[in-house]
Formats: structure tokens, C-alpha cells, sequence
């Protein structure tokens, strides 16, 4: 396909993978609603097969092999959804896949790729590492080599989305949508501007991995030397060649987000919306809360959550860390008389102010308290900030000195 990716290729796509595909649904965010006086809405994109949106694009490609191109088997480089998605569609299929990811990638993403029947080759610390080893390996076996996103099939796989959000959600203003290599949202952008010519479509990036307003404004794809973010699905280190020129066309602009706004996208979307979603999956929701993106209050926005393939341990780090930023988890330090039985009486106070304890730590010489004494650190669950403020308070008034390490706090 050299010609200009159009609606007939991702309507034909649709037709082609549908069999494969789990019509996800559009789900209302009535809390992130009333706090953005807005229609706010996800497309739970993380019920999909393999975890993720990547399996129609793949499932597009690889439909579209010859019959010698399928007998040579396929090859692909990912941090994880594609790897599953290339994975599941090759064994649809009845095809051999190799997929080389980063020594870096998610463990859950590795082994749920091998579960799917891949050989999984992992190499270096970046999806653009794992590229270079995917190209030896293509050369040297004569793999057909299933690109992520710089791939018109891939593009119109992915573009089916468009075509179901604007089914599930007709009056649909706004799109929110994350970037990496670009397949997805290029995909999405030509089928919404299809039927919709005046809709908007904003992308996000994570700070930490921000290609494209760089390569827009240098007018050809940029590369950057490193890629550091919890986002691993959208950590791509140079855009398309041929997704850059659709989002230069489609997209109306591209905001970036922080590892914080990361993290707390993906709470947001475990505890309100009660789905799990992985850091890139959860960017669009993770933008519309801290602000980066003006929404008015006639819009009708909705945010795909691209992904729910996230590490366990990182997903209970990740709520913890929101959870002290909301203020529901609180650092207090004191001292107290170092001799037998005299931390209860301290524990005895907080639990009377409706604390809970979840960690308790001694220290002596590290703090260098006085002599006679030792320093406590006392990790606490509380209902709010405010809540928090009360147990200083109680702990003051019972002859405590307490100190509270101080974080920026998140509204509830």
C-alpha cells in the first residue's frame, strides 16, 4: 500500500480482523465529568484481546501476507502490546513468530507474549534497540518484518477504533488520544476526520519520551538518545516516517505529561473506573487531570485507555504513590524515650485519633536523636489530608513534637 492510507483501507480492515476482535466498550467518567464540567468518556481499549489495541493492527498485517511471507514467518520488535498482539494474530493464523523486545520490557508483557506461542529474543534497554536486533535477525532468517507503527496495514488495523468510538459516541467533540511511534493515533485521526471534519485530536506524549512536537517543528521524524518513563508502551524513541506527515495532518496539537500525571492517570482509572490500565494506556485520562488540555463544557471527549498490560509490582507502587500524594497515606517523625514500652502509649495515641499504621520504623543513628531517645517514622493510612492534620494535631496536644514530611498534594 504506497498510496495515501484512506477510510476504505481501515473499513476493510474492520472486515478483515472483526472475527479476531472484542468490540470494546465506551464507558462514561462521570467523576472526571463533573470535575471538568464536561462529557467525559474512555474507551476501555484494555478489554481487548492480548491486552491491548495492538492486535488490530497486527491481526491487519499479517491478513495481508502472501503465502511465501507467511512460510518464512514473521518478526517484530516491541516493549510488549505489539509483541502480544503480533503474537496472538501469528498463532491465528498458523504462523511462526519471533518477537524481540527489550531486556528492560515488563515481565508480565515477555511472558504473555512466550504464552502466546512467540520465541521471544530479548535485547538491549529501548524498543529502538530491540529494533536493530530485529533487522539482524530479519536479514539473516528471512523473517517478514511486522513494524509497530511505521505500516499502512498496522495504521488501518488500528484505525478500526475511530470507526467504533464514533458508532458508541455520535456526538463526539474531542479525541484524546497517546502517541508513541504514532499508528494509533494516525489511524484513529483519519477515520474520525472522515466523518467528522471538524473534530478535535489532541495527542499526549510522556515527557520523558517526547518525539513529535520536536520532529514537527524540525520537519522531519527526530530521535531522541534515551527514553525514560513508567510508559513503556508510547517509550518510542523516533515517530514514522510514515505516521509524522498524518499527525502533522490530522492532529490539532500534542501535549506532554509527566511521570506524576502518569501515575496518577492510572489510579484514577483503577479506582474510579475500577480498569486497569498500563501508564501508556492511561496518558489521555492522565493529560485531562492535570489540566494540559482545554476542554469546554459543550465538549463530548473521549480518551482510548490503550492498554491494561501492567506489571503487578508497579501497579501497587503506582497506587501507593498516589494514595501519599492524594494524602491518604501520611510520613510523621517524632521521638520517644528509648526504653521498653514506650512506643505504645505513642501508637495507642494515634490509633485514638483513627489512624491507621502501616509501617513503623525505629532510628537512632542515622537521625542522630539525643541520647535517651529514638526516632520513629510512622507510615500512616488516613481518610484525607485533613483527617491527617487532626492526628498531628491529637499528637501535639499529648506532648508529642512531630514533624510531617511534606509532599505536594492531589485533590481527592
Amino acid at each position: 500500500m504506497t498510496r495515501e492510507i484512506g477510510l476504505s483501507d481501515i473499513q476493510a480492515a474492520r472486515a478483515r480482523i472483526a472475527h479476531l476482535l472484542v468490540q470494546t466498550p465506551v464507558l462514561a467518567d462521570d467523576w472526571l465529568s463533573h470535575e471538568l464540567h464536561a462529557s467525559i468518556h474512555v474507551k476501555a481499549e484494555c478489554l481487548q484481546r492480548s491486552g491491548s489495541f495492538k492486535i488490530r493492527g497486527a491481526a491487519n498485517s499479517l491478513a495481508m501476507l502472501t503465502d511465501d511471507e507467511r512460510s518464512r514467518g514473521v518478526i517484530a520488535h516491541s516493549a510488549g502490546n505489539h509483541a502480544q498482539g503480533v503474537a496472538f494474530a501469528a498463532r491465528s493464523h498458523g504462523i511462526e513468530a519471533t518477537i524481540v523486545m527489550p531486556e528492560t520490557a515488563p515481565l508480565t508483557k515477555v511472558n504473555a507474549t512466550r504464552a502466546l506461542g512467540a520465541h521471544v529474543v530479548l535485547f538491549g534497554s529501548s524498543f529502538d534497540e530491540a529494533g536493530l536486533k530485529c533487522r539482524e535477525l530479519q536479514a539473516e532468517h528471512g523473517y517478514t518484518l511486522v513494524h509497530a507503527f511505521n505500516d499502512p496495514h498496522v495504521i488501518a488495523g488500528q484505525g478500526t477504533i475511530g470507526l467504533e468510538i464514533l458508532e458508541q459516541l455520535r456526538n463526539v467533540t474531542l479525541l484524546v488520544v497517546p502517541i508513541g511511534g504514532g499508528g494509533l493515533i494516525s489511524g484513529i485521526a483519519i477515520a474520525a476526520r472522515s466523518f467528522n471534519p471538524g473534530i478535535r485530536i489532541v495527542g499526549v506524549q510522556a515527557e520523558g519520551c517526547a518525539t513529535i512536537n520536536r520532529s514537527l517543528n524540525a520537519g522531519s521524524p527526530m530521535a531522541l538518545t534515551a527514553a525514560q518513563t513508567i510508559a513503556d508502551g508510547i517509550a518510542v524513541k523516533r515517530p514514522g516516517d510514515l505516521t509524522l506527515p498524518i499527525i502533522r495532518k490530522y492532529v490539532d496539537h500534542v501535549v506532554e505529561v509527566s511521570e506524576d500525571d502518569i501515575a496518577r492517570g492510572i489510579a484514577h482509572c483503577v479506582q474510579r473506573l475500577h480498569l486497569v490500565t498500563e501508564g501508556a494506556g492511561a496518558a489521555g485520562i492522565a493529560a485531562l487531570l492535570a489540566g494540559k488540555i482545554s476542554v469546554q463544557s459543550t465538549d463530548v471527549v473521549c480518551a482510548p485507555l490503550c492498554g491494561g498490560n501492567i506489571d503487578g509490582n508497579l501497579l501497587s507502587r503506582v497506587v501507593e504513590q498516589v494514595m501519599v500524594r492524594a494524602g491518604r497515606y501520611v510520613l510523621l517523625k517524632c521521638t520517644v524515650v528509648d526504653r521498653p514500652g514506650a512506643l505504645a502509649p505513642l501508637l495507642n495515641e494515634v490509633a485514638g485519633a483513627g489512624g491507621n499504621v502501616v509501617d513503623v520504623f525505629h532510628r537512632r543513628a542515622v537521625w542522630l536523636a539525643p541520647l535517651g531517645r529514638v526516632g520513629i517514622e510512622l507510615v500512616l493510612e488516613v481518610r484525607d489530608a485533613s483527617h491527617s492534620d487532626g492526628i498531628v494535631a491529637h499528637l501535639t496536644a499529648s506532648g508529642y513534637h512531630v514533624e510531617r514530611e511534606g509532599v505536594g498534594m492531589w485533590p481527592e
